[in-house]
């Protein structure tokens, strides 16, 4: 694997509310079009001047369209809120389906996450289409993800699963001030209906015992229909991150098999599929310098051999990797992330598009691109 293309997405704005940019994801279009969404702030803990934007390329990156901001935040039982990220889902001709991930920021004094009672603001999903590639869209709509009435931070766009119906998927947070022990779970709900309702759901990711967090799931729909879930898995009582875990569904995320250790360190994105046969890893390295790296599979993502990495970004930072003793400790240090979050899509002629963030510092922050080859 080679790296044929790189470029920048939308570079930082110093002093404005896109000096933060980050939480960024793409699809592409049967057309060739390239969208990507981000969220811009003037710093990366900002609440209360957030912001969701979309960027388009129709040259394959070379060139990027200015970014638009096309949702507004609805105010929720009096509360103002911000949408904290968007994640585009191309759905087949130009119809793309966007998720919404709406905070509580009615109180723009108050942190994303409590570092009292390790709860989040309350925050809800939202789901809006366009028919047009991008162009236009749809007013946001809010989604009931009933029976999980607490936070629910998304952790990647909407699967388009192969039955027809559509993935919803999310994590599980504490309220903000509740005070009684967090109990992660990895979610997704699923919808016959296009995305209007999500009536039914499935745990992807959970310990009975608490003790580990199979958390930022990253679920992929390969073409055979099974889907692979990448989990960055965080020991809870010993403080430390474990090797990234995987797990398949092949009846549309109904059942999981069991929890496999992938070897490899490092926040995943989707899997991808090669043009090869194989599968791809694109992950955040951050055993030393923060990187971007892709390691590949040839036995369907159970085994991901060190020879097949592939570095594809250069280190701007050292280190920031700290150590943890507890989960406050593990938010202060990942609010300090200033190159992370990839994720992936296959361009139209099969090669694989990765988008993440990366800056000296994590509230000057661009949102970068790279295309890789068999």
């Amino acid at each position: 694997m080679k790296i044929v293309g790189s470029g920048t997405v939308v570079a930082s704005q110093p002093d404005t509310d896109r000096q933060s940019c980050a939480f960024s994801g793409v699809c592409v279009f049967p057309n060739g079009r390239w969208l990507c969404g981000f969220r811009g702030a003037p710093t990366k803990t900002c609440v209360g001047r957030q912001g969701s934007f979309l960027t388009r390329s129709d040259d394959e990156g070379k060139t990027w369209s200015s970014p638009i901001e096309p949702f507004v935040p609805p105010d929720l039982d009096g509360r103002r809120g911000q949408f904290r990220a968007v994640q585009p889902t191309a759905l087949g001709g130009g119809d793309v389906l966007a998720v919404l991930y709406w905070v509580d920021a009615s109180n723009p004094d108050l942190p994303f996450f409590n570092e009292e009672t390790q709860g989040l603001l309350d925050s809800k999903i939202f789901l809006a289409k366009s028919n047009d590639t991008g162009q236009t869209w749809s007013k946001p709509w809010l989604i009931d993800t009933s029976p999980f009435n607490q936070p629910t931070p998304i952790t990647g766009p909407v699967l388009k699963l192969a039955n027809g119906e559509l993935g919803l998927q999310f994590e599980l947070n504490n309220h903000y001030y509740d005070r009684s022990v967090w109990r992660h779970s990895s979610v997704i709900m699923f919808s016959k209906d296009g995305g209007k309702t999500f009536p039914t759901h499935a745990i992807a990711g959970n310990d009975p015992d608490n003790r580990i967090f199979y958390w930022d799931q990253r679920p992929a729909v390969l073409a055979d229909g099974r889907i692979l879930d990448l989990f960055w898995t965080y020991d809870n009582q010993a403080g430390v991150y474990l090797n990234n875990h995987a797990r398949e569904s092949r009846d549309h995320g109904r059942t999981w098999s069991r929890m496999w250790d992938t070897g490899v360190t490092g926040q995943p994105a989707p899997a991808v599929e090669l043009s090869d046969g194989g599968i791809g890893m694109v992950y955040v390295d951050r055993t030393a310098a923060p990187v971007i790296k892709i390691r590949t599979s040839a036995d369907g993502g159970h085994s991901w051999p060190a020879d097949t990495e592939l570095q594809i970004s250069q280190s701007m930072v050292a280190s920031q990797t700290e150590k943890k003793a507890t989960m406050q400790d593990a938010w202060s240090e990942m609010s300090k992330f200033s190159v992370g979050l990839p994720s992936t899509a296959r361009t139209k002629n099969g090669d694989v598009l990765v988008i993440y963030y990366a800056g000296a510092d994590p509230d000057h922050t661009d949102i970068k691109w790279a295309r890789l080859r068999v």
